[in-house]
Order: structure tokens, then C-alpha cells, then sequence
């Protein structure tokens, strides 16, 4: 049996623009500085060099890799920083050329010698990192870690998860694939959200589980309001200007809120027009990326790059489907992508590095049809279809980002991601079970299967696809 995967393990709140490449990295040097500190270490230390390698080197300086590991060995925690610190902290680390390590001990450090980016790939995954802390007695401390997706970091010795190794999960309703949960379901006559709930009680009380989902909502709707409020370049030098604001003005018109709450609660007494809900919905999904490739506070879902699909699907409900809806749908959404994503990431991979962008707007997409389709009175054999409708749509998609930010055309896919997750609803509810012909273990091993498949270059390494096709002097 596979470990225990939560909800909250798929759904991290956390800085942009990307959860393997920025979040992953980050909290790799907090465990680096943890490693230090169990080892008596930390304060021994003289120098540090990060060592990046593969798809974050390739990509790394796009995605903001360099700067997420001086954050993270300054012992900030992408969850809580302040946002508007993050300049600041470093400007002054290039400026001195000093890190203050774990916040706690100042040593010499030179972002362009001492982070060293290697294109050449470690064998155990894509995304390869090595620390190395040099001592005052002159012996070093080495360390490598691997960042696999949505912020889930490992360590060398780990084998892959592809591996399946053999660690007992101690959830009452442990599943690695969609047949063992449909068999819950039937078993216990629960919907798939309600297993989740009991799982997570194994984990946490209620009370934190119900605080935890409405804190992770907060964040969405939070960033949602921030993307739809701000207006100008993104930062990268592709000169992408944010669409959201304007496309947000031309919608919502004359209005009156003064928090996210309100905002939300304006959107819904707005009469919106057939023609308008997929610009709602797109505006919602542009709002957080742009928010993400900003460095802005957003919720890894499963992953940065493909932030803003769930939270468009969950305002959508929200304000077209059911405007009654309260806490009680909001967590029943989240859990349930939770899961969907959860099955993903334990068959396949939720790492662009690994599979392309099928492994993120495809996953998401797939998360967010799943979650939609129980809310819309789905039994859990369609809002498993859903899910497969979702990704079956999205195989082979690859990752190509131009300049390697997470701008074009990563961007504009969270509409797209965001639009099929409603339409793969809307078919599963339509569909009648006994006449699915593809089960969702199926296409996840088929998107396995089409990830080793692909090419190394479709795979965040910017060296094919659009990224290739249209360089940075052409945007």
C-alpha cells in the first residue's frame, strides 16, 4: 500500500510561479537547514552551494528556482512570508552577498557563483537539487533532494514512487486507484467526498479539517480577488500584460465590495448572461495565474502552474450553479479533488518535468470536473467518469514554456483546463455509468504510459514546442 496522501498534501498554499520548480526547491532548503540542525551542525557552517540540475536548471532561472532557494535557506516559509517582503530579502542578499542562514547566522554568499545550474539530468528524476554546507573544520555536508511535483520533495534514497513502495496507510479507506474507491463507496454507501472526510479524521480532528479546507478556500478567493484587482506587466521580460483586470471591468461594471467576501458575494446578485459564463469563468482562472507568475500567494492545486483551474470550477459553482452554496459545498469540493488528484499522483506523476502539462492542467482539469460533478448531484461512478472525461481530453499535452516562465502558454491553459472540467461534469451527468467504456484507472495508466512516452524536450525543458518556435525577442 502507498503512503497516506491528504488532502492538504494536494492542496498547498504557497508562493508562485511553480510548485516543483519554486515551492519544491524551497522547501528543500528547509529541509536541508532541518538536516543541519539534527545534526548539530547549522552554526558550523561557513558557505553553502545549491547545485540545480535537469528541468530545474533548464528552467530554473523562469521559474524562479534561484531565488526560492535563497528564500528558503533564510529560513522564510513560502506559506507565510509576506509577499510584499520578498523583494526586499533578495535585494539584500545580492546586494551584501551575504545569507542569513535559517535566519539565525550570516555567511558569505554569492547568488551567481554559489547556485550553479547544470543542464545535465540526475537518473532518479528531472527535478535534482544538491546542498552542499561547507564547514569551519573544512568538511562538507551533502545533500540531494528531488522536487516531483506539486511540492512533494523526496530525498535520494527514497525509491520513486512509480516503485510503489510498501508503507502501510493507516487511513480506514487507504486507496491507490479509482476501483478501490468506488468500492468504498459502494460498500458503505458513502459519496466519495464523505470516505475523504473519514480518511482525513484518521489524521486530524474536524475541527482543524474544517479550518484547514476554509483557510485553503480563503486563499483561492483571496488570490481571485488580487489577480481581478491588479493591473499591468508581469515581471519575466515577455512583457505579458494581465488580462483579468480588464476583462473583470467589463463584467462586473459598477460595483460596490470592499473584501473577497463581498466581492463574491456581488458576483452572484450579478445577473450573468449565457454568453458571459465562460468569461467569468476564464476571468477567474486568468486572476490567479497571473497572480502566480507574479510570485503571488496561491494555492499549489495540484500544482502552481495550473493554480487557477480549481478555483475557477469552485466560482463557477459558486456563482452561476448554486448561490446558496455555503462552507459545507466548498469542503465537499476540496476533498473530493483532493482524492481525484491523490489517485493521479500515486499512478502517474503531477510533474511537468515528468509528464508534460497533462501531468498539471490535465490533473487539475480532471480534479476540478470530479469535484464539480459530485456538487451537481453526480453518484461516485459518474464523478469518476468525469475525472476520466477531463484527462482523456488533455493526454499528450506537453510543457513548453516560452523563456521558461510560467506565462505562455501556461496561462491561458488554466481557462482551458478550467472550461473542460465543467463540459467533462456536464457529460458525466448525462452519461448514464453503465456505459463508460474507459475507467479512470485506465487513463491514468495511460497517461503514464504516454509520459515516458514523450520527449524529453516537451517536458519544462524549454527546448521544444512553443518555447522554441517564438523566443523572447519575438514577444
Amino acid at each position: 500500500m502507498e503512503e497516506c496522501i491528504s488532502v492538504f498534501d494536494m492542496l498547498k498554499i504557497g508562493v508562485g510561479p511553480s510548485s516543483s520548480h519554486t515551492l519544491g526547491p524551497w522547501r528543500a532548503a528547509e529541509r536541508f537547514l532541518g538536516e543541519l540542525r539534527n545534526e548539530l551542525l547549522l552554526h558550523a557552517v561557513t558557505r553553502v552551494k545549491i547545485d540545480l540540475y535537469g528541468s530545474l536548471s533548464l528552467t530554473g532561472k523562469g521559474h524562479a528556482t534561484d531565488l526560492a532557494v535563497m528564500l528558503g535557506l533564510s529560513g522564510q516559509d513560502p506559506e507565510y512570508i509576506p509577499i510584499e517582503n520578498i523583494a526586499a530579502i533578495i535585494k539584500s542578499i545580492e546586494s551584501k552577498n551575504e545569507i542569513n542562514l535559517a535566519n539565525e547566522k550570516p555567511i558569505p554568499f554569492y547568488f551567481l557563483q554559489d547556485i550553479i545550474f547544470n543542464k545535465n539530468f540526475l537518473p532518479f528524476h528531472a527535478n535534482g537539487m544538491t546542498f552542499t554546507a561547507f564547514m569551519n573544520d573544512d568538511s562538507e555536508y551533502i545533500s540531494t533532494f528531488y522536487s516531483i511535483g506539486g511540492g512533494f520533495v523526496v530525498k535520494e534514497e527514497r525509491i520513486n514512487a512509480k516503485k510503489k513502495i510498501q508503507i502501510k496507510c493507516a487511513f480506514p479507506y487507504p486507496t491507490d486507484k479509482a476501483s478501490e474507491l468506488l468500492a468504498y463507496c459502494k460498500n458503505e454507501n458513502k459519496s466519495i467526498s464523505e470516505i475523504v472526510f473519514e480518511n482525513e479524521k484518521s489524521m486530524r480532528t474536524e475541527a482543524v479539517i474544517d479550518h484547514e479546507l476554509i483557510r485553503i478556500w480563503h486563499t483561492m478567493l483571496e488570490c481571485m480577488y488580487i489577480g481581478c484587482h491588479s493591473e499591468g506587466i508581469l515581471p519575466g521580460g515577455l512583457n505579458v500584460r494581465r488580462r483579468a483586470f480588464d476583462m473583470h471591468q467589463n463584467l462586473i461594471g459598477l460595483a460596490n465590495y470592499n473584501s473577497p467576501q463581498s466581492w463574491l458575494e456581488e458576483i452572484r446578485k450579478t445577473e450573468v448572461k449565457f454568453r458571459q459564463i465562460l468569461k467569468w469563468v476564464s476571468c477567474f482562472a486568468l486572476a490567479v495565474n497571473e497572480v502566480n507568475a507574479a510570485l503571488g500567494r496561491v494555492v499549489t492545486a495540484p500544482t502552481n502552474g495550473s493554480a487557477g483551474v480549481i478555483p475557477a470550477v469552485l466560482m463557477y459553482y459558486l456563482v452561476i450553479e448554486n448561490h446558496q452554496a455555503g462552507e459545507k459545498q466548498i469542503k465537499q469540493f476540496l476533498m473530493v479533488a483532493g482524492e481525484i488528484g491523490s489517485i493521479f499522483k500515486k499512478g502517474s506523476t503531477i510533474s511537468a518535468a515528468m509528464g508534460g502539462c497533462q501531468a498539471e492542467i490535465g490533473v487539475s482539469s480532471s480534479m476540478a470536473a470530479a469535484a464539480l460533478c459530485e456538487l451537481m448531484g453526480g453518484t461516485p461512478e459518474q464523478v469518476l467518469m468525469a475525472a476520466e472525461i477531463a484527462m482523456e481530453h488533455h493526454l499528450g499535452l506537453t510543457c513548453d514554456p516560452i523563456g521558461g516562465l510560467v506565462q505562455i502558454p501556461c496561462i491561458e491553459r488554466n481557462t482551458m483546463g478550467a472550461i473542460k472540467a465543467i463540459n467533462a461534469a456536464e457529460l458525466a451527468l448525462a452519461t448514464d455509468p453503465e456505459n463508460a467504456k474507459v475507467p479512470l484507472d485506465k487513463v491514468v495508466e495511460t497517461m503514464w504510459q504516454t509520459a515516458k512516452d514523450m520527449n524529453n524536450k516537451y517536458k519544462e525543458t524549454s527546448e521544444g514546442g512553443l518555447a522554441i518556435a517564438v523566443n523572447m525577442a519575438d514577444c
